[in-house]
């Protein structure tokens, strides 16, 4: 499952509260683009964090993200929906997802190009 893999990717073992909620961040976002993190990254550009997006991608210094401007660019009920995944309320939610995304989005794109493929392979390669 793509949580547990996200959360030995984010170094913090299978069990990781973060790992789940990522896994269902990236399962719902990319449900209608076909890729995942394509799918979020879509997500997240057109909610008015593309500067933000571009920086984890790219080769670059990550650019830091906080829980509120998270909270704005999702759109409505994924929040919600990855919240309940990780047992924690909204609020706590954004500021993990903001807190661990960066991170994660950074080690999926070691090119500085969004790679195609499923996320569940995307991770394997970088494990």
């Amino acid at each position: 499952m793509a949580g547990n893999d996200l959360g030995s990717l984010l170094g913090r073992g299978s069990s990781s509260g973060s790992g789940m909620m990522l896994g269902a961040l990236f399962n719902s976002a990319g449900s209608e683009a076909g890729n995942s993190l394509e799918g979020l990254l879509s997500q997240l550009t057109d909610g008015g964090l593309a500067a933000k997006v571009d920086s984890w991608v790219g080769t670059g210094e990550n650019e830091k993200v906080s829980g509120a401007q998270i909270a704005q660019a999702l759109p409505p009920g994924l929040l919600a929906s990855a919240a309940r995944t990780g047992g924690l309320g909204e609020v706590d939610a954004a500021d993990q997802i903001a807190e661990t995304l960066p991170v994660v989005v950074d080690k999926l794109t070691p090119q500085g190009q969004v790679p195609q493929g499923a996320l569940e392979t995307l991770i394997a390669q970088q494990l």
